[in-house]
């Protein structure tokens, strides 16, 4: 991952399509850097924020595509990618797409981009406006490698940078996949609240244990790693798969006391039976992969 902060030097100009809260926030730490910046939004009042700081506001898409060899885009959804540009002369371009889409609209998009002259990077942007221009925040970029290398400083600006393939779809499944992990954790998170509602413990004390607890946990998704990696997912195990059935009774039965609706975690355990029940019980929870991989054939790793 890369610094983002702006090197020395000139700075490019830069066209950015969508004056939402991200690309504002994207827009803002661009001019704050020095970039020139021309921005174009379909509400036309929602450039206010970024022209009073010194941006240019294009009257259409192809106007401001034409104004910089750098277009980003962070529109709506890809089908508002397309009807921006439709129309634009996109002949020697380089779109940089920040707008959320799966890994099949990345590939068709950059092939769309292709036929029309241009070179696409795709990026998932893994942060939320305020965090923009922070350390912690940084974006995830898959595509065409040397236009990310020709354009990585002026990139780097408003968050780091993370090249993750060639592949234009990796972006966005990496993002996908992170944004998933941390639902399920959430899904957790909000399932132990519950448990707590209507309780003599204090939310506010109890939020530091159960951060402690999920941070030490965390690590445990190096150990499934290398067991996904080795094929071998009964090496290095703590707690087996058939001890941790067994006290998925007690984790329901308590619910079911508390009267919390354990929806959000039983599907999980669902997983964790079926896996014990075709005889992996010395294994810990990495088979599960397995059983959700719908395009791996039953049994094979």
């Amino acid at each position: 991952m890369t610094d983002n902060s702006p090197s020395s030097g000139p700075r490019t100009s830069l066209t950015l399509l969508g004056t939402g809260a991200m690309g504002t926030a994207l827009g803002r730490a661009w001019l704050a850097a020095g970039h020139p910046l021309t921005v174009w939004n379909r509400t036309p009042e929602r450039t206010a924020a970024l022209t009073a700081e010194g941006a240019v506001a294009a009257d259409s898409a192809a106007a401001a595509v034409a104004a910089n060899r750098l277009v980003v885009a962070c529109l709506l959804d890809d089908a508002s990618v397309g009807a921006a540009l439709d129309g634009a002369d996109l002949a020697g371009r380089d779109l940089v797409n920040h707008t959320t889409g799966t890994p099949a609209d990345a590939r068709a998009r950059a092939a769309w981009a292709a036929e029309r002259g241009a070179r696409l990077l795709d990026g998932g942007i893994m942060a939320v406006p305020p965090m923009i221009g922070t350390p912690g925040a940084f974006v995830f970029y898959s595509g065409d490698q040397e236009l990310f290398e020709e354009h990585r400083d002026t990139l780097a600006v408003p968050a780091g940078t993370e090249y993750v393939g060639a592949d234009p779809g990796l972006a966005a499944l990496h993002d996908v996949a992170l944004l998933t992990g941390m639902y399920g954790m959430f899904a957790g998170i909000t399932t132990a609240f519950a448990l707590l509602r209507d309780t003599d413990v204090a939310p506010g004390e109890f939020a530091p244990l159960l951060v402690s607890w999920l941070s030490a946990m965390a690590g445990q998704a190096h150990g499934m790693a290398g067991r996904l990696a080795s094929g071998d997912y009964t090496s290095d195990v703590v707690s087996n798969l058939a001890m941790q059935v067994a006290g998925t009774g007690t984790l329901l039965r308590t619910a079911e006391e508390q009267g919390v609706s354990p929806e959000l975690i039983t599907p999980f355990f669902d997983l964790m039976h079926r896996r014990l029940s075709d005889g992996h019980g010395t294994e810990d929870t990495t088979g599960l992969v397995d059983l959700l991989s719908t395009r791996r054939p039953a049994g094979v790793r």
